[in-house]
C-alpha cells in the first residue's frame, strides 16, 4: 500500500512541525508584564529517529492480545459520560476516535478492525460487558460495529 510507505515521512514531518511550534506557543503563553528579552543565539541539536523496521504488527490471523482488549475497555470507560452528554451523533465521532487511537497504540490494529468491525463488539462483550452496554445506550446503536465510521463497510 502506498499509504503505508509514506507514514514514516508523515510522522517525521508532524514531529518536526510540533518541535518548531513548541517554542512559539511557549513564548506566546507567558503572562509576565516584563518586556521580552532579546534572544541570544545558541546551538541546538534536533535528532529525528525513524520508526523501527521491527514495529509492532498485528498477528496475521487477527488475534488481539488480552492486554490490548483490556486497554480498549479502559479507554472507553472514562468517555461514557461524555458520550451521553454530547448525544449519539457526537458521541459516535468520539467513539471512532477512541477506537482509532486504541488500534494505533496496539501495533496498527486498524487493519484488523477494517477487516471486521465486529471485533470491537467481541472484545467488549468478553472483557467489559458493562462498558459495552453503557456505550450502546450512549451511542444509541444496537452494536458497536454500526457506530464505527471510517473503518470500512
Amino acid at each position: 500500500m502506498t499509504r503505508d510507505r509514506h507514514r514514516p515521512v508523515l510522522r517525521a514531518l508532524l514531529i518536526a512541525g510540533a518541535l518548531a511550534a513548541a517554542p512559539l506557543v511557549a513564548a506566546c503563553s507567558a503572562d509576565d508584564k516584563d518586556p521580552a528579552a532579546p534572544a541570544t543565539g545558541s546551538n541546538t541539536t534536533v535528532l529525528f529517529s525513524m520508526p523501527s523496521t521491527t514495529a509492532q504488527v498485528p498477528n496475521p490471523d487477527g488475534q488481539i492480545s488480552s492486554a490490548a482488549a483490556k486497554q480498549l475497555c479502559d479507554m472507553m470507560r472514562p468517555d461514557l459520560d461524555k458520550w451521553r452528554t454530547e448525544g449519539a451523533a457526537l458521541g459516535r465521532v468520539a467513539f471512532n476516535g477512541t477506537v482509532h487511537n486504541w488500534a494505533a497504540r496496539n501495533g496498527g490494529l486498524n487493519d484488523t478492525v477494517l477487516r471486521d468491525r465486529g471485533v470491537v463488539d467481541q472484545i467488549t462483550t468478553q472483557n467489559c460487558p458493562d462498558v459495552r452496554r453503557q456505550a450502546l445506550e450512549a451511542l444509541d446503536t444496537s452494536d458497536l460495529a454500526s457506530a464505527l465510521v471510517g473503518f470500512g463497510g
